[in-house]
């Protein structure tokens, strides 16, 4: 009798051992939420959720601006002087674009590794300053090796921005908000080329001893310093942490994303997830389509040149490219607040929608009469809305992944390709195929077919698994206890366990 009581206490004890984990190993967040069965009123996480709007969207909408801005200072320098000011050659120009690119792609991951082991807002404030201090440089440059170093610099340190903003955009947001958040801080793109349209505008018309072009990179350096200022005292780096949230409100918000199945944020490296995820035929299909979908995106900084071969004169050219900002503009806000939220579209098929219009535009400029100028700047601003479902894509990544080792390394990898995409689309625009780009063109339309496509395969591979994880038992064990630095013991929601979206079989994908 007394064997057998012994036994079962012997049982009892290795069952609650092996469901006890040290708080190192869990989100940030169960330290905050455990034990607590605080529930939030609809009402109540609509107040919060504003709350963390106004605190959080203005700053990354804002630095986000800045962001695309400083990036194409490039295509507005090519009309206000840099090619015959720094004597560069045309294959020179494109090798200043791809540069960017190629040092992005390098410092990705260690990027992403940095935002996973230190303060996401205060890594991104450091490298935001660093960045416009690179910018600065680059009105003292006055030639292809110089101009070559600083773009190189420049990718390094833009490299935090967009990962760091999907990271905090999954800490503060549910699945069901994230992509129209991120759509919103990414359509900001659209509004830096209008402003830079104006500003380059204005510098056509200066006479000093700076050319204009230099006069662009210190007016865009000294806006995006002070901005890394602000950032660093008032950005945050977790909703466990944010000034502007109280104690009680902290716990609320995280207690708010406990829907999403994939916690905060865990600053500890897990091989094992990191493994996961360069197994996972997934992510190798999600880079495939951020390579792919962002051939386009050499328009950035082709776009002046394009427009110019159509016929326009360059302060025509200038006033003409703020239309590329407001075209992007509706472009992103039409994929993200009018197709995603529709149950029966969702973000594969809402990319799926924007790439048509985008195909048919890239067709037609290829293919009308060359003496038919309004026609091709037409056709050339709707083949821009190819732009939209990359956003779309963003704001789902961190809707499909879970753990955050396998989450910094998925960004890691999607933006890798982002930057692959980037850089070699720069040398398809090439003097022996001017002005038609004929070329180009057939590139960028076939590059976003097959975008389409894979938004389509990965939709199919994602609803697949939902369905099976349905006729799935569900799992009982919905707490652990985690052991804290002091030995103590807390009841925690497996939601902060930090387990990847493969391990936790209540993370369900959102399509």
């Amino acid at each position: 009798m007394d064997s057998a009581s012994d036994n079962s206490e012997k049982k009892d004890a290795h069952i609650h051992a092996s469901s006890t984990v040290h708080s190192y190993d869990v989100d940030v967040g169960a330290q905050l939420i455990a034990e607590t069965d605080s529930s939030l009123t609809p009402q109540e996480a609509s107040r919060l959720r504003a709350k963390i709007d106004w605190h959080v969207l203005p700053f990354m909408c804002i630095m986000y601006l800045i962001t695309f801005m400083d990036k194409t200072t490039l295509g507005e320098a090519a009309v206000l002087g840099i090619i015959d000011g720094a004597h560069l050659t045309e294959n020179q120009y494109n090798w200043l674009g791809t540069i960017f690119y190629l040092s992005y792609l390098v410092f990705q991951y260690p990027q992403n590794l940095a935002l996973q082991r230190f303060p996401v807002g205060k890594w991104m404030s450091i490298n935001i300053f660093l960045w416009a201090v690179v910018l600065l440089c680059h009105a003292a440059c006055k030639s292809f090796g110089s101009l070559f170093a600083v773009r190189f610099l420049l990718g390094m340190f833009e490299g935090a921005v967009t990962p760091g903003f999907m990271i905090v955009t999954s800490m503060f947001y549910t699945h069901a908000e994230q992509t129209r958040r991120v759509g919103y801080w990414f359509l900001m793109n659209g509004f830096a080329v209008i402003i830079l349209g104006f500003i380059s505008f204005g510098l056509l018309h200066t006479h000093t001893a700076f050319m204009p072009w230099q006069w662009l990179m210190i007016i865009t350096g000294t806006i995006t310093l002070i901005t890394s200022v602000l950032f660093w005292f008032f950005f945050p780096d977790s909703p466990t942490t944010a000034w502007f949230l109280t104690p009680e409100e902290r716990v609320a918000a995280i207690r708010r994303i406990q829907v999403n199945q994939s916690g905060v944020e865990n600053k500890r490296f897990k091989k094992e997830q990191f493994l996961e995820t360069v197994k996972d035929p997934k992510t190798w299909l999600m880079a495939f389509f951020a390579g792919s979908a962002n051939i386009v995106n050499s328009l950035t900084n082709q776009r002046q040149l394009i427009v110019s071969q159509f016929g326009f004169n360059g302060i025509q050219t200038t006033l003409l490219g703020c239309v590329d900002g407001a075209v992007e503009i509706l472009a992103i806000w039409l994929g993200v607040t009018v197709l995603v939220p529709q149950p029966s579209i969702g973000r594969s098929y809402a990319g799926v929608l924007m790439y048509i219009p985008g195909i048919l535009g890239s067709i037609l400029v290829s293919t009308l009469p060359f003496s038919n100028k309004i026609g091709l700047l037409f056709s050339y601003w709707i083949s821009i809305f190819a732009i939209a479902p990359f956003p779309i894509f963003l704001g789902w990544v961190s809707s499909i992944t879970s753990g955050h080792t396998k989450r910094i390394t998925t960004n890691g990898i999607v933006l890798c390709s982002y930057a692959i995409g980037n850089a070699v689309s720069q040398f398809m625009w090439q003097a022996q195929y001017q002005p038609r780009n004929h070329i180009p063109w057939a590139v960028i339309t076939s590059c976003n077919f097959a975008a389409g496509i894979a938004l389509v395969v990965l939709r199919f591979m994602f609803a697949s698994e939902n369905r099976k994880r349905e006729r799935e038992t569900p799992d009982q064990h919905d707490a652990v206890y985690i052991r804290d630095e002091s030995g103590a013991e807390k009841k925690v929601d497996k939601a902060f366990l930090d387990l990847t979206d493969k391990q936790n079989h209540d993370f369900r994908y959102v399509l």
